[in-house]
């Protein structure tokens, strides 16, 4: 039997969220790339909630598009209801989601992806990597197929070994009853790959046409539309809203629930991954937070042309009759009509420690790898990590640097330096709280702070850039004027001081003072500003974030600056940490597990000390001394 033999830059494997912005990202940059996944409809699957965005995961989605990804444009085509939380709070915390149709946004991912140049998107499950002297070489496919490359990246998502589980059912399937993928783990083992089990689950799908709505509380999506894409105004993509709808389980609900515990294969011991802290089954709940008698539901629609609808709140793993039983005992579900039953799936993943910040293995040139495969949760989360390791293996294949992101430059790179520096034993999710710099790294800003670095790795095009430059320099002018422009106490001033519930002036004050203060805005004093030009929107909002927050950002601006001294010194690469005097054991056992590149990610890992971070500072210090 003749083999098939063919030759690309780039293979990515898998299709999801991950994989398609690796795909797109390479192809884009140039490389011929094919992907591979086990099923055309698992291409930007959403086998579980039917959004994108969310608290902090917003913030990633924006990043993406700010870099050149595709996340944010194909859920401003595909979305049918848009709301920025958050939004009574500051805007460090502000994160537009969007409930997505699930099967237009799989849809058009897949369109924009057949459609890109040098991408080529093929249907095969690879069970083999091809690994010569320490460089990957390509895969093999279940066919027999080889498929040669100069680098790969790994997408796997949930289908490693995959299985899914309610009570003691078993399905030896991907998500959504899809085909899993059974062969790669074992060629990821016998390449040293360390492996880890993990899990996550979802609720069951319903029928629309027997939940009663009128006894829940209706969620409206917002008037104003904020699109993800900086690319689109909100006139592009504004249309009719769906309404999701907000319930409650109650005491009737967790009763039934812990009467039946011993049914769920997560405590009876079927389940042998390790679930999501923060984003638990109904049953965790129950378990872990008995003081409280209700949780949240809500109730949301899968799409425009289907009567399924989400539970969101209530993923879980007990028995089909135990699912019956306890969804209808929520307020609207009396009668409840199940689709999809709720399960958990068990996956292998990776742990993420064995790769570098560019998302390349360490021990294995050339293979990168994003995604839930990295022990990560989420569709955001997985294609931020996608885009990097498809730029990071085009950047490869094209002899240039990798793009690494640091903590104080995106909320993409907080999320790879927790997954590749500190020990990650349950799936990581992205929060506003783990961004030390989130007032820099608001999601309204994305474009500031990254298009630039899109537009020199050559996903951003030129015509964006411009519009990106003549933006910035806009609201710098604009801020400098406010400042200068100096008002007096007259009678028009105090009027509308006095009307906005402000202090009256007692002397001159600047236009910039005034819209620091909280009760008032750029928008409000346009009556007293008759200089004023007419700006769009964006600049307006990062003038008024820029100089109500002024003195928070300095002071955050100089944590910054004291963070990259720590950063900027780099760990040589040929050290050797049990030559270093006065190291703790268990300082030169994580140093060795994690390889940091430089003293500011060393003092992240866990269970190296300050004093140990000291003593390596003196050190290296000593290595340079004597290799001059």
């Amino acid at each position: 039997m003749k083999t098939v033999e063919e030759y690309y830059d780039i293979i990515v494997v898998g299709a999801g969220h991950a994989g398609c912005e690796a795909a797109l990202a390479a192809a884009r940059l140039g490389c011929e790339t094919i992907i591979f996944t086990v099923s055309m409809n698992s291409v930007a699957l959403m086998p579980c909630n039917p959004n994108i965005g969310g608290s902090s995961k917003g913030h990633l989605v924006r990043e993406i598009d700010a870099l050149g990804g595709e996340m944010g444009k194909n859920i401003d085509k595909t979305y049918i209801q848009s709301k920025m939380l958050n939004k009574s709070k500051g805007p460090a915390v502000h994160s537009l989601r969007a409930q997505a149709d699930k099967d237009a946004y799989s849809m058009m991912m897949r369109y924009t992806m057949q459609n890109t140049d040098h991408l080529t998107l093929r249907q095969a499950e690879v069970t083999e990597l091809i690994v010569e002297e320490g460089e990957i070489r390509g895969v093999k496919t279940f066919s027999g197929a080889i498929y040669h490359a100069k680098t790969v990246v790994l997408a796997t998502g949930t289908y490693l070994k995959a299985r899914c589980l309610y009570g003691e059912v078993v399905n030896y399937t991907g998500p959504n009853g899809l085909q899993a993928a059974n062969y790669l783990s074992k060629s990821l083992e016998d390449n040293g790959i360390e492996l880890y089990r993990f899990k996550t689950g979802t609720p069951a799908r319903i029928d629309k046409r027997s939940v009663d709505f009128s006894v829940m509380e209706e969620q409206f999506g917002d008037e104003k539309i904020v699109p993800f894409s900086f690319t689109n105004k909100e006139e592009d993509i504004k249309r009719e809203q769906i309404s999701c709808w907000l319930t409650y389980t109650n005491e009737e609900t967790h009763k039934i629930i812990r009467d039946n515990l011993d049914r769920s294969p997560l405590y009876s011991g079927m389940i042998e991954g390790t679930g999501p802290r923060y984003c638990p089954s109904i049953e965790d709940k129950v378990v872990r937070f008995a003081d409280k008698n209700r949780h949240q539901l809500f109730i949301e629609p899968e799409g425009e042309y289907t009567n399924e609808m989400y539970v969101g709140g209530m993923s879980s793993s007990l028995p089909e009759d135990v699912q019956y039983a306890m969804y209808r005992t929520v307020k609207g579900l009396e009668n409840v009509k199940i689709i999809r039953n709720a399960y958990a799936i068990e996956y292998d993943c990776i742990n993420p420690n064995q790769l570098k910040l560019s998302l390349e293995f360490k021990k294995i040139s050339g293979l990168f790898s994003g995604g839930q495969f990295n022990g990560s949760s989420g569709y955001e989360e997985a294609a931020a990590q996608g885009l990097i390791a498809g730029i990071n293996a085009a950047m490869k294949c094209q002899g240039r640097e990798p793009l690494i992101l640091d903590r104080s430059q995106a909320y993409i790179g907080v999320l790879i330096d927790d997954l590749v520096t500190k020990e990650n034993h349950e799936p990581y999710r992205m929060m506003t709280s783990r961004a030390e710099y989130r007032l820099l790294l608001r999601q309204d800003n994305a474009d500031m702070r990254l298009t630039e670095i899109g537009y020199e790795i050559g996903l951003i095009d030129k015509d964006r850039y411009d519009a990106l430059c003549v933006k910035r320099e806009q609201i710098e002018k604009e801020i400098q004027r406010l400042k200068d422009t100096n008002i007096g106490a007259n009678k028009k001033v105090q009027e509308l001081l006095s009307a906005n519930g402000s202090t009256p002036l007692k002397s001159a004050s600047s236009l910039a003072e005034l819209v620091k203060r909280p009760e008032l805005n750029y928008e409000i004093l346009e009556p007293i500003d008759p200089e004023r030009k007419p700006l769009d929107e964006a600049v307006i909002e990062q003038v008024n974030i820029n100089l109500k927050y002024e003195g928070y950002i300095s002071r955050q601006m100089k944590q910054v600056e004291q963070f990259k001294k720590m950063e900027n010194k780099l760990i040589p690469d040929n050290i050797v940490y049990e030559e270093v005097h006065n190291l703790r054991k268990e300082a030169i056992q994580k140093l060795n597990d994690v390889h940091p590149h430089s003293i500011g990610q060393a003092s992240r890992i866990s269970g190296v000390s300050p004093s140990d971070i000291s003593v390596l500072l003196i050190y290296i210090e000593q290595m340079r001394y004597r290799n001059k």
